[in-house]
């Protein structure tokens, strides 16, 4: 038999017999299945390469099985309106004669054998371009379009039959990365000594490209997901332009610590930690201090909007269970009256630290491919694409952003400090740090990037790259249990270069 595999879905499958021999006789293994419903059971335990559906089947319809079949395999389809962009590869009229059913198969499996050939060939030109584009990089802006590139190529690569050529990518993103954080290095602290050549930064974000876009004429939705990477924006972006047009993508540059407590308060806030420390003493908490340290940010969004003298009427929702996101699904109608409604959706970071302490998640996510893979699954299954459709169906306009993404952290770096050191993985802010210079950005004096000391010898440090910090203490434990998950705080492509979205409903 060969190795290409037929399943064929017909209720009639009897009166096919003819055509399965006719196939087998060709080398082709064919699988008949008389319904729908078998069909998914047979497709749970095998994987075929073509896949002949009946349109008029009792019970579970030809469209019905493949609806069914893309929520368990994650394709990319829509539905039959959408003719060949929704990967039905082609559709056969009854009666068919055995040759015509042999033509399409063969265009269909030699139209993907030349897409991963072209594909391949295309990056193997790209490379070069990119190897030598990398040297000139020299601005947060050719970074951005440099992290572009090199996130299209994998999501164009990840699924080819070359694995070769997606190891390269690997190999280039991790050069990139590598450049990346002597650019971040050299020239993050001078940002803040000359704040007209920095990029756009969390702090700044609100006030420049958030209020602009907000009105009393149209209400809208600003869904803020926490720990999203903009190679995880692109893949539910599908999902959300069934509902939206997207009128400006513009990924901006997260603050360090890339962690929720600085980034995410610096969005509200629309401060530096520094600022945030002296001017709201009362909200600002501190690595070293007890309790939440981001359960104010509804307080600050406020103090922004007097500072900046807004008289915009927003509501603020954090969710950070199923149960919240329905709660709110079914009545966004009541949002209608608020000129913004804020959203802060938990679930990704949630799944990254999973990721960390269930086994489960480990082998889901086992490799960004696989962890995109589950960020989409999720969410076009989530209560956060519901409220989408209940503001599309209210004329809300959509601005979707994050406030740091994550990586998946392999190298273990070591550092030492007091028991008073702060406990993230990829940054650190003590006094009496020691650590390996060339594995981190360090900065002796926090002020200098608007960072709150703890005490009067603090600095901070950032690992660089894939490295997380570890400390000599069960050294081995730790290195083990960490090697392989995904955390943010430090200094990186994914964590810093994320996206910043605004979308009209269609």
């Amino acid at each position: 038999m060969s190795d290409i595999k037929i399943l064929w879905v017909d209720d009639e499958i009897d009166l096919l017999k003819p055509h399965i021999l006719f196939l087998e006789k060709k080398n082709y293994s064919v699988t008949p299945c008389l319904s729908g419903t078998e069909a998914l059971e047979l497709i749970d335990d095998n994987n075929y390469d073509i896949v002949f559906l009946d349109e008029n089947m009792p019970g579970l319809t030809g469209l019905d099985t493949l609806n069914e079949l893309k929520a368990k395999k994650s394709d990319e389809e829509y539905i039959m309106e959408e003719a060949i962009g929704n990967k039905i590869a082609d559709y056969l009229i009854k009666p068919v004669n055995p040759n015509q059913i042999l033509l399409s198969i063969k265009k269909n499996l030699d139209h993907s054998r030349l897409v991963s050939e072209k594909t391949s060939s295309n990056y193997q030109q790209e490379f070069r371009k990119i190897a030598m584009d990398m040297a000139m990089v020299n601005s947060y802006e050719d970074w951005v379009e440099m992290y572009q590139r090199l996130i299209y190529w994998e999501l164009q690569l990840e699924d080819i039959e070359d694995s070769s050529m997606f190891e390269i990518l690997e190999t280039q993103k991790e050069e990139a990365n590598n450049q990346f954080c002597k650019f971040i290095d050299k020239n993050y602290q001078d940002w803040f000594a000359d704040p007209d050549e920095a990029p756009m930064l969390s702090h700044e974000l609100f006030k420049k490209r958030v209020l602009p876009e907000l009105s009393k004429e149209q209400p809208t939705l600003f869904v803020v997901i926490d720990n999203l990477r903009y190679d995880q924006w692109k893949i539910i972006e599908p999902h959300i332009s069934k509902f939206y047009k997207k009128e400006k993508e513009n990924p901006y540059c997260s603050i360090l610590p890339t962690a929720t407590q600085y980034a995410r308060n610096a969005i509200f806030s629309g401060l530096m930690p520094l600022d945030m420390e002296k001017q709201h003493p009362d909200l600002w908490l501190n690595d070293t201090d007890e309790g939440g340290k981001n359960m104010h940010e509804s307080e600050f969004l406020k103090a922004q909007l007097k500072r900046l003298r807004s008289d915009l009427t927003f509501e603020y929702y954090k969710i950070t269970s199923e149960r919240n996101g329905r709660t709110l699904a079914d009545n966004f109608k009541g949002c209608i009256n608020n000129d913004l409604t804020v959203v802060v959706y938990n679930f990704v970071d949630m799944l990254s630290h999973a990721k960390t302490e269930m086994e489960v998640i480990k082998e889901l996510a086992g490799n960004d491919k696989s962890y995109r893979s589950l960020t989409e699954s999720w969410f076009k299954n989530s209560p956060l694409l519901e409220i989408i459709q209940r503001a599309h169906d209210l004329n809300f306009k959509l601005i979707i952003t994050t406030d740091h993404g994550t990586i998946n952290v392999r190298r273990p770096s070591k550092v030492i400090g007091d028991k008073n050191t702060s406990l993230n993985l990829r940054y650190k802010t003590g006094k009496s740090l020691t650590f390996e210079n060339k594995e981190v950005v360090a900065f002796k004096d926090p002020k200098s990037v608007k960072l709150p000391a703890i005490n009067m010898s603090s600095s901070f440090i950032f690992a660089k790259d894939d490295y997380f910090f570890a400390y000599p203490n069960n050294y081995n434990h730790y290195v083990s249990y960490y090697k392989e998950s995904y955390q943010h705080g430090g200094v990186s492509l994914e964590e810093m270069i994320i996206p910043f979205v605004v979308l009209q409903p269609k």
